[in-house]
């Protein structure tokens, strides 16, 4: 018996009666005697309908108006399933994130947690109320109400976990656990009963959509385990943990992840000189546009070819800063490729493993892809491609590594 925060999001909470299985869910864990604090995302919809009628009255909305609105569709939830528990004989109380105190920076709309006044959480549970806690928010030093951007919910049930000690934090969601990749891109796709923080993160930011890249920092940084698991269907999940030392044959390869909002700019006829770097890249992060992928070629004429990439949403205004600095520094040319994506292996295996990049290189090479970009880290090598040539990269890279294989069958990596 132990303490698990659990975390519902929108569509396990989407309608009257999900919540109710919900409810079950919930009281069947406590019936077998453990301490539950419930974490609740608003009702799938609710959120962008609530965004909709803001821009219907004032084209920018005051952000702190904002976070007043949107924070109000999880506290529906929040009370919905306290009475949903109380129909079952549960003893359940609903908290929003003031009350709690969930304390933030003042960054509406894209708050960060800062402390949890745990006293009132632990008074709770001492009295044997399972707490239902609205997730993705918080409030600031002077009351108001602030809201920790989309996915925030996830963030909350791992904050909440990490300041109350809690055994478990047990994310419900609408797949049963973290795959090797896609199972949508690649029928041998396999649950993993396992993963490291490392490698969930690093899947995470290149593009696994499984959990949010906030929560699984915050679960790493304080060691929260965490499980992800299917909201209406029973199994394990996958567990997201501290990498296991004693394990004797750690798998190379986790996964196989993915992104397709990628794009790439490439400014031609660069001088080569100290600072240009700074000179190309400055601008685009004045911008607020992140890069992600950088690539420097220099030449034998002094001057140099610069490739980089952005999301894709960023590439109209990347063009137009970049078409500006070209000017100011006297490059040949700017080109943009909206038309990439980037696909990675990801393994802790990675460390105690030669040979990874040459075999990632030769399976791509054997179906026919140009790569045209590559970056590495210690558990991560990501290569950027044509994107008509992604799902054929995926899978013949899930092959080649032996992800559909079970770790004990034979040959498998």
């Amino acid at each position: 018996m132990g303490l698990i925060v659990q975390k519902f999001g929108g569509t396990s909470v989407g309608s009257v009666e999900r919540i109710g299985q919900v409810a079950d869910k919930v009281a069947k864990f406590r019936a077998q005697g453990h301490d539950l604090i419930v974490v609740v995302s608003a009702m799938s919809g609710e959120t962008n309908r609530l965004i909709d009628l803001a821009h219907a009255v004032q084209e920018r909305p005051v952000p702190r108006e904002m976070d007043t609105l949107i924070s109000t569709g999880e506290q529906v939830t929040t009370a919905l399933l306290s009475m949903a528990l109380d129909v079952r004989g549960v003893k359940a109380k609903s908290y929003n994130g003031s009350q709690v105190r969930i304390l933030t920076d003042d960054a509406h709309t894209k708050a960060r947690i800062r402390e949890i006044d745990d006293k009132r959480l632990r008074a709770g549970l001492d009295e044997g109320y399972v707490l239902v806690v609205a997730g993705f928010q918080g409030v600031d030093e002077h009351g108001n109400i602030t809201t920790l951007g989309r996915g925030g919910s996830d963030t909350t049930a791992v904050a909440l976990a990490a300041a109350l000690k809690a055994d478990e934090c047990q994310i419900y969601t609408d797949v049963d656990g973290v795959y090797t990749t896609d199972p949508r891109v690649v029928d041998g796709a396999r649950r993993l009963d396992r993963i490291t923080f490392e490698e969930m993160l690093e899947m995470a930011s290149m593009g696994s959509k499984v959990l949010q890249i906030r929560a699984v920092e915050f679960a790493g940084k304080y060691q929260v385990p965490l499980r992800v698991l299917h909201s209406f269907k029973e199994g394990p999940g996958t567990l997201i943990t501290l990498e296991d030392a004693t394990q004797m044959e750690t798998p190379t390869i986790a996964g196989i992840a993915f992104n397709r909002d990628e794009a790439k700019l490439t400014i031609l006829g660069v001088p080569d000189m100290p600072g240009i770097a700074h000179k190309i890249l400055g601008p685009i992060g004045d911008a607020n546009i992140e890069v992600d992928v950088i690539v420097q070629n220099t030449g034998e004429d002094k001057h140099t070819d610069f490739s980089f990439t952005v999301s894709r949403t960023d590439l109209p205004r990347a063009m137009d800063v970049l078409q500006s600095v070209a000017g100011q520094i006297g490059a040949r040319e700017v080109r943009s490729d909206a038309r990439i994506a980037k696909v990675s292996v990801v393994g802790v295996g990675m460390r105690s493993h030669a040979g990874v990049a040459s075999q990632m290189f030769a399976a791509l090479a054997e179906v026919g892809i140009n790569i045209q970009m590559i970056t590495t880290s210690e558990i991560k090598i990501s290569v950027i491609i044509e994107e008509k040539f992604l799902e054929l990269a995926v899978r013949s890279l899930h092959s080649s590594f032996g992800l559909d294989k079970e770790p004990n069958d034979e040959g498998a990596a």
